[in-house]
């Protein structure tokens, strides 16, 4: 697991390795120069201790101040390129997730909340570019640091070196026994926060119903018991971090103490001079710093490590809808509008009842069908399945003959216009909402997609008219205006078949018969399916399907329907009664 956690950072870093390689080598020239310094401190110490001289001092003094110069500004280009990558690698990866999340089809942001998500995207995210900015950073800092300044002070002195050494195993051993904990409490750390993360966005999503119902302290408790526990992983793992942290500094500053214990005595027996005493200390104090801050790096690893499972998650779930070639292409501009299913069935997953059970019809171009039936007959499930909003068998569902399979996904969906029972709106101006499908939609076609959409006139009486913004999911219409918004937005499209699946019930009887005889009229050519539990409406249909437990069990005209008796007409002698009680 860790082998591919490195390789999957090899392939966030892949397009960005020349920038990588560019900050690495300047740490390198950093580290260099740092372990150049204390050596020629150490040269000037042994120097003026033979022959002081002011000169001697400046020059020392001078080449020091200019090194460290020096090294400050490769220091500055190393930082800025790696945290650089780190910032294009959250960028590139956000860029991935969101594209990715756009070919998943409608069934796998019920399985993963939208909080969830989010916070994938963004936390986890932001957690991976620490990652590959800040930990590169440490740990290359920390390897040069080792590799280049331990070789010089085994040259200097090798019983010293090794002596003030001699805690580096300890070190290792400590954060080896605390890395799993760590990984652990982390991974827990970042699930609190998902669970937070979305029960914020449900609850702002859902605010209106929160108030309705008074439940504003049922809501106030469950974020505090979230919170509660998101504050607890937090404490747990500060805890465990506040732990070994100070271990390892206090450890690492043990160096100092020992090349101090042991150096005098050395010195006296003439082991070292004074000015390689100092170059240990300078040594010795240079990798305090970077194993003090392995601690940190650490835990920015665990964050990363455990991010890169959750983000690969997301990028590696397949989507269940896509093409399957040899595709045909199919130009929205070819298409008559002819729809037929044969022995159309789909199951649910985890239900062992058919949604849809064998389901046939055949709809000439230019027909004009209503589904009726009672609630969970499947006519949802159909509506969805003929865009490809469901995976289906091949050879059950053709469109001009053709069967869906082989046709693309995006010309499909462009023949077909479906407006679905949850009317959707963007936080934007209805005009853009309107033209959505289609962003270069001029205001005059706009408006007519409004005026066959019986909205026109709601619309004029608005403020600022087809320019309103209407909120959040359109929360500032009423449920019939977002409906009929909706509905203009899929009529913008254009589209040869236009599928309704319940669009219009929160539209009175009168304004959906007047909208579907402005449908008849002004697109002559346009298949429409329209799935009403309005019956009023449905009985102006050149035919109407009626669907019960998965089937459809009648099939016809009204009157036609009427005749025959059964589910057709105990639907219509209902709807009858409830109109009279109105």
């Amino acid at each position: 697991m860790a082998r591919s956690r490195l390789q999957k950072l090899g392939t966030y870093l892949g397009p960005h390795w020349p920038k990588a390689a560019l900050g690495v080598g300047a740490l390198f020239l950093v580290n260099l120069l740092g372990v150049w310094i204390p050596l020629l401190i150490r040269d000037g110490i042994d120097e003026l201790q033979v022959a002081f001289s002011y000169d001697r001092v400046l020059y020392y003094a001078l080449m020091v101040f200019v090194l460290a110069t020096v090294m400050w500004g490769i220091r500055m280009v190393s930082r800025i390129t790696l945290f650089g990558v780190g910032r294009q690698v959250e960028f590139d990866l956000k860029q991935r997730i969101f594209e990715h999340l756009l070919k998943m089809e409608p069934a796998y942001f019920s399985r993963n909340t939208a909080g969830e998500l989010i916070s994938r995207a963004t936390s986890d995210v932001d957690n991976i570019r620490r990652l590959l900015g800040f930990a590169i950073l440490s740990l290359a800092n920390t390897a040069f640091a080792y590799a280049l300044t331990i070789p010089v002070m085994l040259s200097i002195s090798v019983r010293l070196t090794l002596i003030s050494l001699v805690v580096y195993p300890v070190m290792l051993v400590l954060v080896q026994s605390f890395s799993n904990r760590l990984r652990q409490e982390q991974m827990e750390l970042q699930e609190r926060l998902s669970r937070l993360s979305d029960l914020i966005q449900e609850d702002m999503s859902g605010i209106a119903l929160i108030k309705i119902y008074a439940q504003e302290e049922n809501e106030r408790q469950a974020f505090q018991r979230l919170n509660h526990d998101l504050l607890k992983a937090n404490l747990t793992l500060s805890k465990t971090r506040n732990t070994l942290f100070p271990l390892l500094g206090g450890l690492a500053s043990i160096s100092l103490l020992v090349i101090l214990a042991t150096g005098a005595g050395t010195i006296a027996q003439g082991g070292i001079t004074v000015g390689d005493f100092v170059a240990l200390l300078l040594y010795v104090e240079r990798l305090v710093f970077p194993t003090a801050l392995l601690g940190f790096t650490i835990t920015a690893y665990q964050r990363g490590e455990v991010s890169i499972d959750r983000v690969e998650a997301i990028l590696e779930a397949e989507p269940k809808i896509q093409d399957h070639p040899p595709l045909v292409p199919l130009p929205v501009t070819a298409v008559d509008g002819r729809l037929e299913a044969r022995d159309l069935s789909y199951t649910y997953p985890g239900s062992e009842t058919p949604s849809l059970d064998r389901v046939s019809f055949s709809i000439a171009p230019g027909e004009r069908i209503a589904i009726v039936g009672p609630i969970g007959s499947g006519k949802s499930t159909l509506a969805n399945a003929l865009p490809r909003l469901l995976e289906v068998e091949p050879g059950q569902l053709k469109i001009d003959n053709r069967d869906v399979l082989e046709v693309p996904l995006q010309d499909l969906r462009r023949a077909i216009a479906y407006v679905p029972q949850d009317s959707f709106l963007f936080s934007t101006s209805i005009q853009n909402n309107i033209r959505y499908g289609v962003p270069l939609t001029d205001f005059g076609e706009v408006q007519y997609a409004a005026k066959q959409a019986q909205m026109d006139a709601e619309i004029q009486n608005f403020p600022h008219q087809y320019d309103t913004i209407v909120g959040e999911r359109g929360i500032t219409l009423s449920g019939g205006q977002r409906q009929r918004t909706a509905l203009a937005r899929a009529l913008v499209i254009d589209a040869p078949i236009l599928v309704l699946d319940d669009a219009l019930s929160s539209v009175d009887n009168r304004t959906a018969t007047a909208i579907l005889n402005a449908l008849s009229e002004g697109t002559q050519q346009k298949t429409v399916l329209f799935i009403s539990h309005q019956m009023s409406a449905a009985a102006t249909a050149d035919r109407i399907f009626v669907m019960d437990q998965g089937r459809i069990v009648q099939m016809g005209t009204h009157s036609d329907l009427l005749a025959q008796g059964g589910l057709y007409r105990e639907l219509w002698e209902q709807h009858q009664l409830e109109a009279e009680l109105h």
